[in-house]
């Protein structure tokens, strides 16, 4: 479809799928209410309606993701990546997380916190964990080195996102169930007829969409979510650590290299 050429890869699945969800029941209504046998003015003005639409919609729930997410952390005590970190959290064995400790704070070039040190000042400690997040995400975004991670990233991206339009989602299924309704009754409730048969179908998605809504949509899915990608980023360390172990191929070019030389790290690793 042409609207998806205006988002790349994550913001497909992780802004404008919920945009679609959100907007289902009202969708259903324009694609089976309005004519599509000829393109007219007026199939003009639906389907730049419909991009603006679901452009607005995705901004949204971004936004209102964003701001759900912080209560979310809050609530759970914190970022997924930053406690499954800390020492006294057994989500990841203790010698593998002491190895990426130490990688990260070559890396960050900073002092790692020592248990003891960890143990008397948990913020101070945290602090360093949100500085090796903040360094995974910035060093991970290839989705194809990361292709685990990105998957991860996407669905929690996605429930996030329908979260935060949850609300406006029922709200607009609201809406169109009264505007449905309202037109049955006019119609003297003829469901045997062409509109009346399209106006119940419109119904029995808006159900269908509230009842996913309800009872899908909510904090500990996005919760859960969240921990997954957290808990994947952290063991990303692991390909930065079987990269800084391979050495290097010599190339005829670095054959009359000196001793000195060839013990360094290949480019890009430190």
């Amino acid at each position: 479809m042409e609207i998806f050429k205006f988002f790349d890869a994550y913001s497909i699945r992780a802004r404008l799928f919920p945009a679609i969800i959100a907007a289902a029941p009202a969708l259903a209504a324009l694609a089976l209410m309005i004519s599509w046998k000829t393109f007219g003015l007026s199939n003009m003005i639906a389907s730049l309606g419909l991009l603006v639409m679901l452009f607005a919609i995705a901004d949204f729930s971004r936004a209102r993701g964003r701001k759900i997410e912080s209560k979310i952390y809050e609530e759970q005590g914190g970022i997924p990546s930053i406690v499954m970190f800390r020492r006294n959290d057994q989500t990841i064995d203790s010698h593998s997380k002491e190895r990426y400790r130490e990688f990260l704070a070559g890396m960050l070039k900073v002092a790692m916190p020592s248990p003891e040190e960890e143990h008397e000042n948990q913020s101070a400690a945290d602090v360093f964990y949100g500085q090796c997040g903040v360094w995974l995400r910035q060093n991970t975004r290839n989705s194809k080195v990361f292709p685990i991670l990105f998957g991860e990233n996407v669905t929690y991206g996605f429930r996030r996102n329908l979260l935060g339009v949850k609300h406006f989602a029922l709200l607009l299924n609201v809406l169109v169930v009264a505007i449905c309704i309202l037109m049955l009754w006019h119609m003297s409730w003829d469901i045997e007829a062409p509109l009346g048969s399209k106006t119940t179908l419109v119904l029995i998605v808006a159900v269908a969409h509230a009842a996913y809504m309800i009872f899908a949509v909510n904090r500990n899915a996005v919760f859960d979510a969240s921990r997954a990608y957290g808990r994947e980023l952290i063991l990303s360390c692991e390909s930065f650590l079987v990269q800084s172990k391979t050495p290097a191929r010599k190339t005829p070019a670095r054959k009359s290299v000196s001793k000195i030389e060839s013990s360094s790290p290949p480019p890009g690793q430190t």
